[in-house]
């Protein structure tokens, strides 16, 4: 028999018949013999309910009694969860994580998952018992309850997947697997069996919100094979099977790869551009040092070719939400970074192909800028990995753009008479 992760999140655990709902998907696997741990989110809505009477208590509020405020949602469902799978018949219980314990740092709020003593746990899945965490938290040196950040139960689970050695994590969400774009925007979109860590994690990082990014990227580190499927619906693809699996390169036969995995779009971000910065050598760390100091992520970054007044413009992205602070900050340094004139656009959306088989195959980014330049749609900005084409548009053209590369890329499914 296996030994499993299930992983439900908030909308799977928001009210007492979803829970019961949930424990009978537990029952089911546990009835088959399987070892199975189980991590819970905070019902829908509690998290934030939590966080806005942190802020309502106090504007400076300490990070550390803030942790202990926004760590209550998944204590309550844990505890809920045991007693629906005791009355289902499941012999269960539950383990907060300093029960564990499940070891952080001291990054109150962020906290970065060390190690999982498993111990204790072992012996309990051994009488089999279903064990149920609070995703979401831990405990750092001091014994001081700490949060790993939102979405951060994502990461619990797979972190204790791999401490179990598990041979799967499984996390229900409201989507059924991970598809070739948003079903929203292309009907015609299709669901993948089988994506790789890299994928999903470029996927997960530039839109797609299926999964957290920092728990692909723990999954690709520690090997955990994850399972992404609904909560809600039961129902098998025409092979039978269930949901999409998030795998190494090595699972994936190489007759089911395809040269695009997906289409993902993104319109959290903001373009900011620095006209006529001095074209010498620091002159670039002298903005984006202040803004990391500020604690403000930039993405996409473009310097353009050089003025021939000795001077350049400097063109990046980053997160809607941080803007006016990330403005503020260049405004303070600007004697010191030599800019000329500040300029922003927030209706910029970032738009992405992401596929393994770019390795392997010219003409991607070509096909991309046709497509979008055949539409009209003009192209802002460039950034490249090696499995990840981006650009940003202006905002009210991403419905269109996602779908006319879905069809240009040949990732549209059939239609069914």
């Amino acid at each position: 028999m296996a030994r499993i992760v299930m992983k439900f999140g908030g909308t799977s655990m928001a009210g007492i018949e979803r829970i019961r709902t949930v424990a009978e998907r537990v029952r089911r696997e546990w009835a088959e013999g399987h070892d199975v741990a189980v991590v819970v989110s905070a019902m829908a809505g509690e998290t934030d309910r939590l966080v806005n009477f942190c802020r309502e208590a106090s504007s400076l509020y300490d990070p550390k009694e803030y942790d202990v405020v926004v760590s209550a949602g998944e204590q309550i469902t844990s505890g809920l969860l045991a007693i629906a799978l005791q009355a289902a018949g499941v012999p269960a219980r539950s383990w907060l994580g300093w029960q564990l314990p499940i070891r952080t740092s001291d990054g109150h709020a962020s906290a970065r998952i060390g190690d999982i003593d498993t111990a204790a746990l072992n012996a309990s899945l051994a009488n089999r018992e279903v064990a149920v965490i609070p995703g979401f938290q831990g405990v750092a040196p001091g014994e001081r309850v700490t949060t790993l950040g939102r979405g951060g139960s994502d990461t619990s689970a797979v972190a204790m997947a791999a401490a179990m050695k598990a041979d799967r994590c499984d996390i229900y969400t409201d989507v059924d697997g991970v598809y070739t774009t948003d079903p929203r925007i292309v009907p015609r979109a299709r669901k993948l069996k089988r994506v790789t860590y890299e994928e999903m994690l470029e996927l997960a990082s530039v839109g797609a919100k299926v999964l957290q990014t920092r728990s692909v990227g723990l999954a690709m580190k520690e090997g955990v094979r994850v399972r992404v499927l609904s909560s809600f619906d039961d129902a098998h693809n025409a092979d039978g099977y269930r949901g999409t699996l998030i795998v190494g390169e090595e699972e994936i036969d190489t007759m089911e790869r395809q040269l695009i995995t997906g289409i993902a779009h993104d319109k959290n971000e903001a373009k900011v551009t620095l006209t006529e910065v001095p074209d010498r050598p620091g002159a670039v760390g002298a903005i984006f040092g202040p803004l990391a100091t500020g604690g403000i992520n930039v993405d996409m970054i473009v310097q353009n070719v050089a003025h021939s007044s000795g001077s350049t413009d400097v063109t990046f992205t980053v997160p809607k939400a941080d803007l006016a602070r990330a403005l503020d900050i260049l405004e303070r340094e600007k004697a010191a970074i030599g800019f000329n004139r500040l300029v922003h656009d927030p209706r910029i959306a970032k738009i992405s192909v992401v596929g393994v088989g770019m390795r392997s195959h010219a003409g991607v980014a070509a096909t991309m800028f046709q497509t979008l330049g055949d539409r009209g749609i003009n192209v802002q900005a460039i950034t490249t990995s090696e499995i990840k084409v981006s650009v940003l548009i202006e905002e009210d053209y991403t419905e269109l753009a996602v779908r006319v590369l879905h069809t240009a890329y040949g990732l549209d499914a059939e239609e069914v008479d």
